[in-house]
């Protein structure tokens, strides 16, 4: 349970990141933001290279705070809190002790992402940002900002690591259009 832990991408997250960087480059991104924590600031920095932008750290998009079951396996919350662990993982109004539910996180991080469209929005080019963030952080964002009800968002499964999601903002509504990709 890695949430605000901040260790540096190992060797096979380095390579995810330069695989996955010039795919994502070619969505030919305006502006790309990214959460401070390390393991995301990196992958941007991969994509930031190909896409010849400067990324901007945002703190809101740092990952959920799993408060006293950081750095913890999942066996060892089981164990300390049985049942708690299927409880967070099921239920985004519930959080772990000292620690965000995916609505919290929702509330935390879903300005951005609206500040982005906004600042778009003067343009007259469709434009695209890309925002680099943490698996819990991007389940959290794209069911709220869809305005999907709590009890569906447990239905995104978590993204692999170095995956992405695609959402699509038109004037009037935010669509899904790809969900689970990966390098």
């Amino acid at each position: 349970m890695q949430g605000r832990l901040d260790p540096d991408l190992d060797e096979t997250g380095r390579a995810q990141a330069l695989a996955a960087a010039p795919v994502l480059a070619a969505y030919e991104p305006a502006l790309l933001v990214a959460s401070d924590q390390v393991r995301a600031w990196r992958t941007a920095e991969a994509v930031a290279k190909e896409a010849a932008l400067v990324p901007r750290p945002e703190p809101r998009l740092r990952e959920t705070s799993v408060g006293e079951w950081e750095g913890l396996t999942g066996s060892e919350v089981e164990d300390g809190w049985p049942g708690e662990l299927e409880s967070w993982r099921t239920d985004p109004t519930w959080a772990p002790p000292g620690g965000e539910s995916r609505v919290d996180v929702a509330r935390r991080a879903g300005p951005v992402l609206e500040e982005l469209a906004d600042e778009l929005a003067g343009t007259d080019d469709r434009q695209t940002a890309m925002v680099v963030a943490h698996g819990g952080t991007i389940i959290a964002l794209t069911a709220s900002t869809l305005g999907w009800p709590t009890d569906a968002w447990p239905s995104l499964q978590p993204l692999g690591n170095c995956g992405w999601a695609v959402l699509e903002h038109r004037v009037d509504r935010w669509r899904l259009r790809a969900w689970g990709l990966g390098a």
